[in-house]
């Protein structure tokens, strides 16, 4: 199985919208095998928007990330990254489908509540960046059997 990175943002607590975010990702049949909360600071913020710093709104997304603690979680599944991303929606929540957490949920392209690793190598590095080894549990739900057939659970 697939491991992801989720980050759920400031938006998304000030909102009260933890406990609906969550509930889609295990409705799904996804595994949360990691779970915290978490205030970010600059120096990791700029790790992991490394690609962003540079560009004129990066301040603007500092300050937004740094509004209110966040919730990191370690996602697992079949195929996690693919399937949390399209659950996740287009990154400008206007652009997003409804339906998904953005479509459902965002009205901006920064405040769009969500995080999702973009790749499989990207979700190992993120993880790696937010969870120490040990934060992250190998287990699984006695319901697995009623979401994926068993040649699927490997």
């Amino acid at each position: 199985m697939e491991q992801t990175l989720v980050i759920i943002k400031p938006s998304a607590i000030h909102r009260g919208l933890i406990g609906d975010i969550i509930t889609r990702f295990q409705r799904k049949g996804l595994i949360i095998t990691g779970m915290k909360m978490m205030q970010l600071d600059e120096t990791i913020l700029r790790e992991h928007y490394a690609h962003l710093v540079d560009r004129p709104f990066f301040p603007s997304l500092l300050e937004s990330m740094m509004a209110t603690p966040v919730i990191v979680m370690c996602i697992e599944g079949k195929d996690a990254v693919e399937v949390v991303r399209l659950m996740t929606g287009a990154t400008n929540g206007r652009k997003a489908l409804p339906g998904t957490i953005r479509g459902d949920f965002s009205m901006s392209g920064q405040e769009n509540i969500i995080h999702a690793s973009d790749s499989v190598e990207n979700g190992q590095i993120e993880l790696a960046r937010f969870f120490k080894p040990e934060e992250i549990f190998n287990y699984r739900p006695s319901n697995i059997r009623f979401f994926y057939a068993p040649d699927e659970m490997n």
